[in-house]
């Protein structure tokens, strides 16, 4: 709980995945891919309650041996492949009647392994003291955007956005940041009301890139194995 306002950690985990299989339960560091999330979610100072949204029984087993809640199963029509995460949130937020304006949700994709609990917290802190309510990560982009260009017929290539005239040194670019992933933090009732990931109004959270890497592919997985070994990492 943070200034009175009850605090909720949700954590999507269908078992269906394409590009690895099984990939929520796979191993990183001698943990399974979840466990990160839960355990890092569960230190956090101001989230009251942990909770798993999944339809698997491997990964429910798994998420309560590091004690996460998992108070209702999903149902198959919010696990397929054509499945939004809008319509998990929302069936979560409804299961648990948690939907007044004095809550708020956190939302922790599995595949974030290397956000902090401190990062969570400071996110709490920055979306409730300034009363926003809706806010997702984000993380600056390596390569600007002002540099990408659509392949054309003939060899031409158009802008995706058109270069002002001003913008001649890479350092006098704006600054563009693109959505990790990690956390996505919302007053319940607001996202019960716009039931979207993009309202008309986003507030930010700048992460660190070394926090921000989300586990796609395998070649993702192999790069956050380094990571952990060289670095020694543990949830």
């Amino acid at each position: 709980m943070y200034k009175r306002i009850e605090i909720i950690g949700i954590i999507p985990a269908r078992g269906g995945s394409k590009g690895i299989p099984r990939k929520n339960i796979v191993d990183l560091g001698g943990y399974p891919l979840i466990a990160w999330s839960i355990i890092r979610a569960k230190k956090s100072k101001f989230i009251d309650r942990v909770i798993l949204s999944s339809d698997d029984d491997e990964i429910i087993k798994i998420a309560k041996q590091f004690g996460c809640e998992v108070p209702f199963t999903r149902p198959e029509q919010f696990a397929s492949d054509e499945s939004s995460s809008i319509e998990v949130v929302l069936h979560a937020l409804e299961r648990l009647n948690f939907i007044s304006t004095n809550q708020y949700f956190v939302l922790l994709q599995p595949t974030s392994p290397f956000r902090t609990t401190e990062t969570i917290d400071r996110a709490i802190e920055f979306s409730i003291d300034f009363k926003y309510p809706y806010v997702i990560s984000v993380s600056e982009l390596d390569k600007s955007p002002y540099h990408i260009f659509i392949e054309k017929e003939n060899n031409l290539l158009e802008p995706v956005y058109n270069m002002d005239t001003r913008y001649t040194r890479r350092q006098d670019l704006p600054t563009t940041v693109v959505s990790n992933g990690a956390l996505y933090i919302s007053k319940a009732s607001y996202f019960k009301k716009i039931k979207s990931f993009k309202p008309e109004t986003i507030r930010y959270y700048k992460m660190e890139k070394k926090e921000s890497i989300d586990i796609d592919t395998l070649q993702d997985l192999e790069c956050a194995r380094e990571i952990v070994n060289r670095n020694n990492l543990r949830p």
